[in-house]
């Protein structure tokens, strides 16, 4: 009897408990959306925990609250640093602000209020066996479309919202950021802001992307004005020891080793990436790269950390360029084929960088970093073969010796003032770089050899640019309203001694304010609905070369970028819609090429896109975009002009399978229409493509993986890119215009081993 009365008593008193109080609430993240898995847990003041709930697919808790105290609500979701708010009444919203360091996946995530939901699994980039740098940035895609304009180790042509970026700098551009470090090269041998330091980044270091769609973050600015890819290496790596081998056909081949110490308080590794491969050109490519990294990250304290990286990388290759259709089509030339053996490139390159990280108490952030790189560059080409010397042939030589030296720093304070919360973001950029660049006309020899004729160009170019920014986030009515904005400002200095014509050699300087503006409305947290709305202006700056030699042309171009959209996320469904108007100022284009200049602009691009994500269960997810642009064209003038080489079509979609009875894997497609190469013709059009690659591993044990990559998975004949010139084939040929073209690669098989050896 006794002991009935004591058992009564006790659940009476648990009945009593539960029912003395209840904390109701949703999760959000940065943007407002709804979080649902999120673990919410109540716990006292000396952390001890009460109870615990997760958050439904509305993003919607509840916790029991047992009695009268101090008590504080914590949230944590894979992806966020946790965060925490203290109990002061019966409704609590909680907001993740910070994406958290991942070390085991990747995380692609946008940093602004816009509607762009961009998701990649971390198996795409750490199971697939890449064999050409080139396909690592394909797989961003997100309406961008990205080809070899040379077959091999030439940095990627870009293009962009119905714009042609060359080779990432002009028309708007698209700026790379590795580690808080500009890949864009400014004044560069072959082109204004070229990509190619992106061929030292190896795919297994890659921790995360972000992902901005256009000019919307003050803290970005040259180079920014169609949008920015933010790449982070890993600090360190899931095991000690990783052995990658791989091989396939076109005598193909990689190699794959890092070390990654377990050390207290340190986060460590060094890699080498060694790969080669011929291709399937007539004139092997005979690409080989070899690229040194590491990296050393100490946490000083729980809230300090310190890091210094380095980054050494070397290629050389033999292209067969852009060759003439008109001559594929009729049987003349295989697809494979070339009219000049000597085209390629060498690259050396490498980078030092140290970063520095504190976190405050109450919860903001300082970040500092500043680094040193050197890169040596010779790329040489033949576009028009025999048009302008039939002696000689049209062969040159680009040459860029460069010396780069640059720092950030940014300090973001939360805020909070009664049910306002908000995030203040400031810092600064500098940017240096010492030139030396040239044009080096060749002789054409039938074959490999590469023999200079003499001098065309030759000078010595100083680039400075220094920048201060400043961006406020706000949130009001329980983020139900968010607002930003943001201003910067960039200065620019173009130093220029012509070592040929001391009449091309000065000094100019340019400066631009961008500003920024942002809002997003959720109306109900019950429907997981955001509105958006954004404007930003960018700006992408000019050749030194062209700034000097024409100073009454425009030495900065603005980008003004208009968006307005909707994303949702419901479960496991995540959807994004927007529409967009961009209206470009100018570009004064320097051709490196030739040693001319090109005039392109005012310009107007508008369409729409779409994105989305489904995870049908915990192994197998589905994501894809589209891009549309409905018209690009040149604004003024009699008859109207369109811009042109550039899709106005941009697809791209994957199924990725993850750790499903020890399988993993995907199978991706990328899609672009044909488009015209003649802004004034539009029967000269060039081909799209629909293109499908697939990766699969299987986990034999712990420590080991098979791969097997098929690229082109339909044997699909397509054109990386096509442009359209005029050429002459031999000497005594005749002078035709048409359309030029990069072959892509056929149907291409690598197998490979993993090693994960001593895992931490």
């Amino acid at each position: 009897m006794r002991t009935t009365v004591i058992l009564l008593t006790c659940l009476l008193s648990a009945a009593t408990v539960r029912a003395e109080g209840e904390i109701t609430g949703h999760v959000t993240d940065p943007q407002g959306r709804v979080v649902n898995d999120a673990t919410v847990r109540l716990k006292t003041a000396r952390g001890t925990m009460v109870s615990e709930a997760w958050t439904d697919t509305d993003g919607l808790y509840r916790l029991n609250v047992p009695g009268s105290g101090s008590f504080v609500v914590v949230a944590e979701r894979d992806g966020f640093v946790a965060v925490e708010e203290a109990y002061t009444g019966q409704s609590l919203d909680l907001h993740f602000t910070q994406i958290a360091e991942q070390h085991n996946a990747i995380v692609v995530s946008d940093r602004v209020l816009e509607p762009s939901i961009d998701l990649r699994n971390s198996e795409v980039f750490s199971k697939t066996l890449f064999t050409r740098d080139d396909q690592m940035l394909m797989q961003l895609n997100a309406g961008i479309n990205a080809g070899q304009h040379e077959g091999g180790g030439k940095s990627l042509e870009i293009r962009r919202f119905g714009f042609n970026l060359d080779h990432g700098g002009v028309n708007g551009g698209l700026k790379v950021m590795l580690d808080d470090v500009q890949q864009n090269q400014g004044s560069q041998g072959h082109g204004q802001g070229y990509l190619g330091s992106l061929k030292a980044l190896s795919p297994e270091l890659i921790g995360e992307v972000k992902l901005i769609n256009g000019p919307f973050s003050a803290e970005y600015g040259d180079f920014s004005g169609l949008g920015v890819v933010q790449i982070r290496q890993r600090e360190s790596l899931p095991d000690q020891m990783t052995i990658r081998l791989q091989g396939g056909n076109f005598n193909t081949g990689r190699t794959f080793l890092a070390y990654s110490p377990e050390v207290q308080r340190v986060d460590a590794y060094v890699a080498y990436e060694g790969a080669y491969t011929d291709g399937p050109f007539i004139n092997a490519g005979r690409y080989r790269r070899d690229n040194v990294n590491a990296n050393y990250t100490r946490t000083l304290k729980a809230s300090q950390k310190w890091g210094v990286r380095f980054i050494f990388g070397r290629n050389n290759f033999y292209s067969s360029g852009q060759i003439p259709l008109d001559l594929v089509a009729n049987g003349t030339l295989d697809r494979y084929g070339y009219i000049d053996p000597s085209n390629g490139g060498r690259v050396k390159l490498g980078t030092l960088s140290t970063n520095y990280t504190k976190t405050f108490a109450a919860g903001d952030t300082l970040r500092a970093d500043a680094f040193l790189g050197r890169s040596l560059f010779d790329l040489y080409s033949n576009f028009t073969f025999f048009l302008n010397d039939p002696l000689n042939g049209d062969g040159i030589q680009q040459h860029d010796s460069r010396l780069q030296e640059g720092a950030n720093t940014q300090y973001s304070h939360q805020q909070k003032l009664g049910t306002v919360t908000g995030v203040l973001t400031a810092g600064a950029n500098y940017h240096d770089n010492q030139i030396n660049v040239g044009l080096y006309p060749l002789a054409f020899s039938g074959n490999s050899d590469r023999v200079p004729l003499g001098v065309a160009t030759r000078a010595n170019a100083r680039v400075t640019n220094g920048a201060g920014y400043v961006q406020e986030n706000l949130s009001f009515f329980g983020y139900h309203v968010i607002v930003g904005g943001g201003l910067r400002f960039d200065e620019f200095r173009w130093n220029v001694r012509d070592q040929i014509d001391s009449v091309q050699s000065g000094t100019q300087t340019a400066g631009r304010w961008q500003p920024k503006a942002s809002l997003a409305y959720t109306p109900t947290h019950a429907i997981p609905l955001t509105l958006h709305v954004n404007y930003g202006r960018g700006i992408n700056s000019s050749d030194a070369r062209g700034v000097i030699q024409r100073p009454e042309s425009p030495r900065l171009a603005n980008t003004d970028f208009y968006q307005v959209g909707t994303s949702s996320s419901i479960g496991r469904v995540s959807v994004s819609t927007d529409a967009f108007l961009i209206d470009h100022s100018n570009e004064t284009v320097y051709i490196p090429d030739d040693g001319t200049f090109e005039f392109k602009g005012p310009s107007r691009a508008y369409g729409f896109e779409t994105k989305g994500s489904v995870e049908l269960n915990h192994h197998v997810s589905v994501n894809g975009g589209l891009t549309k642009i409905s018209n690009a064209f040149f604004r003024g003038g009699e008859q109207r002009i369109y811009v042109d080489s550039s899709p106005h079509f941009v697809a791209n979609a994957g199924l990725t399978l993850s750790n499903w009875r020890g399988w993993s894997g995907s199978l991706r497609m990328r899609a672009v229409n044909h488009y015209r190469l003649s802004g004034d013709d539009p029967s000269i059009v060039a081909s799209g493509l629909t293109v499908f690659d697939m990766g699969l591993v299987k986990q034999l044990r712990r420590s080991v993986d098979l791969n097997l990559s098929l690229d082109n998975l339909t044997n699909r004949d397509y054109f990386e890119t096509q442009n359209y010139l005029e050429s002459r084939i031999t000497p005594g040929a005749p002078v035709v215009a048409r359309i030029h073209g990069t072959t892509g690669y056929p149907f291409t098989a690598v197998a490979g081993v993993t090693f994960h050896l001593r895992s931490k």
